[in-house]
């Protein structure tokens, strides 16, 4: 399972959808989107600042993440960004493997 970390904002017509829905209105639209495509939703956070959301999910493949991403981008109700997260191991073969690269000017 691919995980990533959803930060969200939403626009006037979401934030109107949200004081309708409630936070438990919305954790639910979240957890069926997601589990549609055979993902899972690990955390869920309301907050205040510049981002309104953040949720924790994994998806089984990139594609499905792409998926939502699109589709709920679409609806205009909120602007989002997806940061893919890697585990401490993920990261340890990352370090294992071998790139040749050689910077600019070098």
């Amino acid at each position: 399972m691919a995980k990533y970390l959803i930060q969200a904002s939403y626009t006037a017509e979401g934030a109107k959808g949200l004081l309708k829905e409630g936070g438990t209105g919305r954790r639910r639209a979240v957890d069926e989107a997601v589990a549609a495509l055979g993902g899972t939703v690990e955390a869920v956070y309301f907050m205040y600042g510049d981002d309104d959301l953040i949720t924790i999910v994994d998806f089984p493949d990139t594609t499905s993440m792409a998926a939502v991403s699109m589709r709920v981008k679409a609806s205009g109700a909120l602007r989002t960004r997806a940061t893919p997260l890697l585990t401490v191991e993920e990261i340890d073969e990352a370090t294992r493997k071998q790139v040749t690269f050689r910077p600019p000017q070098a």
